[in-house]
């Protein structure tokens, strides 16, 4: 019998970030240090997450955690002790970086036992998220706040309905790396219909050079398709294998759209990426931006120089 679909919501409120990863190519520094709690120049890679979030109007934000993944939480937390001394110090600018993003949105935790990868983190989600779309953020990919995605996908979802996903263009040398889709092209410029999802392409094997970046918006018939999704590659739940699922289903169920973006994306997952990462962001300060960049000039020409 098919499946009645829920009416479209009026606006999307929640979000889910699984956050239970181990965190394995960054080892050593996350054999005790959570991953997310890693810093980019000055705030953890977290704390982006959840701020764009909270920029995108999410307000009901449920964070998966496992094992050692208490400073999350903490992190979020309101620190007496630190606003109170920071008071009595009259240091107005520290004291106005401490309360966090979470001033401004509720946020929900719950433990992922055993981490068997983001579909079965989504899983642990259900009775949160209940029966209406939702959006998932994952934390190795920061996204730029002057390059919006998030608000445009909300917008796409609100008016296709199923599930929309992020992609980004990526060298074909380098799509082995990420989930990739089959795509067509739809009426709307920058919008294309996914036609399947393929989980870390082998080389040659890449249905297209469209990578899947971390960032979605479900429609809650993935769940169905979660439970009935077999464990993929690395023996997890993948979600991509969950929204191939979907893909194929037809237009007339809940189809998977994917939005193009070509906007600033910044990459935390493995060493040399997160160093890059630091190095934009600080370049790109304001308050640090212009002693580093002069100071990263020097460096570059004269040590290189001198050593190459």
């Amino acid at each position: 019998m098919r499946e009645q679909e829920s009416p479209p919501h009026p606006h999307i409120t929640k979000v889910v970030i699984p956050a239970a990863g181990l965190g394995t190519r960054l080892l050593p520094a996350t054999k005790a240090i959570p991953k997310e709690m890693l810093p980019v120049v000055d705030r953890p890679a977290i704390q982006y997450v959840v701020e764009e979030a909270v920029a995108a109007g999410l307000t009901d934000i449920l964070i998966v955690t496992g094992r050692n993944k208490r400073p999350l939480e903490e992190h979020f937390d309101r620190h007496p002790e630190i606003e109170e001394a920071l008071a009595r110090k009259g240091a107005e600018a520290h004291l106005a970086r401490v309360p966090g993003p979470g001033a401004s949105a509720a946020l929900h935790y719950i433990r992922q036992g055993v981490a068997k990868g983001v579909g079965h983190a989504l899983l642990c989600a259900r009775a949160h998220v209940g029966n209406e779309p939702f959006a998932v953020l994952l934390g190795d990919d920061l996204i730029d706040p002057r390059d919006p995605l998030l608000d445009r996908m909300i917008a796409v979802q609100r008016r296709l309905s199923g599930s929309v996903v992020a992609l980004m263009e990526v060298d074909p040398r380098d799509i082995h790396r990420y989930g990739c889709a089959a795509v067509a092209p739809t009426e709307e410029a920058g919008v294309v219909r996914v036609t399947g999802l393929v989980e870390k392409p082998a080389p040659g094997q890449a249905p297209s050079n469209c990578a899947v970046i971390g960032r979605f918006v479900l429609h809650p018939g993935v769940f169905d398709a979660l439970r009935r999704t077999a464990p993929g590659r690395g023996g997890e739940l993948q979600l991509t294998d969950a929204l191939d699922r979907l893909s194929r289903t037809g237009p007339d169920r809940a189809p998977v759209h994917g939005v193009l973006f070509s906007g600033r994306r910044y990459d935390t997952g493995d060493r040399a990426d997160y160093l890059r990462t630091i190095v934009r962001l600080a370049c790109e300060r304001d308050d640090l931006g212009p002693d580093f960049r002069a100071w990263l000039a020097a460096f570059v020409s004269h040590d290189f120089r001198e050593t190459g």
